[in-house]
């Protein structure tokens, strides 16, 4: 039923709502890839990739039709790469099972790799029409606040009472606006620190602001201490060329590029490390070279900085014991496989590196 909250908001979000590439389309896949690629990724990182992605794969025909490589390669830099692997697998799934029709049934659509209880409702709300409510991180915040809603985010107690909310002020014939317009508000006024409240069309009716504790909401449960850990990369040369080794499909970063190498043991130095690594994943041993750059890099639940080093072998022929294949190229040509953001800095480095000895030569 349309509420006061509903009503303050459709009129907020007439007025005030960002004018984003994806929005007013009501093209079901074009919203499906843009709430794809905005799962935990800010609007100002996803848009260019919306928009190359669009040039590129332009309808779900073309996305089903790709390789899983040429969509990695498109993905790459936006991180959380089983998105991609997922969005993939359900274009292909729906091609097969749906006769190419994205389904706008909400059951249905949680059925597709990678598209969670959230990703249906603002599928089927944008897209179709359907009177479902959404949940992401700033309609959360948002909802926590105006209600003051003291359960712990994340718990299952505070996930039912949240998205009650959300169903119980939801307009009927405007979920789509409503749940945009939530989103919109949590991206702009309602922001995790220095909320904007005396713009929020919602501020006379937020109850942890009448106790002065918004910033208080979402109660947070304490953060685990982030591990860190330092690993080493071989960059292995042979008659021109580098070796790369392809991450098997599943896990971090999957199906993606990289120079083999792993994370220091305890007792071991780099070159150590490095030796060990290469003889479990390739099968061969190496001489161990100067040091090419140290890199940093912060995943979502742990930290690395990774060593790399030129390498060249000692003894035996690479084999991918570890990955799914493995590919001597030439530094110029990298820029065709599709990487995590340490390797394609290595990569990078590498190419730069190349051609300065080609000019100086």
């Amino acid at each position: 039923m349309e509420t006061e909250v509903s009503r303050r908001l459709l009129a907020w979000y007439a007025q005030s709502s960002r004018p984003l590439p994806w929005r007013g389309l009501r093209d079901a896949y074009a919203v499906w890839v843009s709430e794809i690629m905005l799962q935990q990724t800010r609007v100002e990182t996803v848009i260019p990739y919306f928009q190359r992605w669009m040039e590129c794969f332009s309808d779900l025909p073309s996305l089903a039709a790709a390789s899983q490589q040429e969509v990695l390669q498109l993905w790459e830099g936006l991180g959380y790469y089983s998105r991609a692997r997922n969005l993939h697998r359900a274009a292909r799934l729906v091609m097969s099972e749906y006769g190419g029709q994205i389904p706008s049934d909400r059951a249905q659509l949680e059925r597709l790799p990678g598209v969670g209880k959230y990703t249906a409702g603002a599928i089927a709300s944008i897209a179709f029409g359907q009177d479902a409510p959404a949940l992401d991180g700033n309609i959360r915040r948002v909802l926590s606040r105006l209600f003051n809603v003291d359960l712990v985010a994340g718990s299952s107690q505070a996930e039912r009472r949240l998205w009650g909310l959300a169903a119980e002020h939801l307009p009927p014939g405007h979920a789509g606006d409503y749940n945009q317009a939530l989103m919109d508000l949590g991206a702009s006024l309602c922001t995790p620190q220095a909320p904007n409240c005396l713009l929020c069309p919602l501020a006379e009716l937020c109850q942890a602001r009448a106790l002065s504790i918004q910033e208080q909401r979402p109660v947070r449960k304490s953060r685990p201490t982030i591990p860190h850990h330092t690993v080493s990369a071989a960059v292995i040369h042979q008659d021109g060329d580098v070796l790369i080794a392809q991450r098997p499909s599943q896990g971090l970063l999957g199906g993606l590029w990289e120079f083999p190498g792993g994370k220091l043991e305890p007792g071991e130095n780099l070159p150590g490390c490095l030796q060990r690594e290469i003889q479990e994943e390739l099968g061969v041993q190496i001489a161990v070279g100067e040091e090419i750059g140290v890199y940093q890099h912060a995943y979502t639940h742990f930290r690395v900085t990774l060593h790399a080093f030129d390498c060249t072998l000692h003894l035996g022929n690479p084999a991918p014991l570890e990955a799914n294949q493995i590919a001597w190229v030439k530094p110029s040509e990298l820029i065709n496989y599709p990487m995590g953001k340490i390797d394609r800095l290595i990569a990078r480095d590498l190419i730069i590196r190349e051609e300065n000895r080609l000019r100086d030569s």
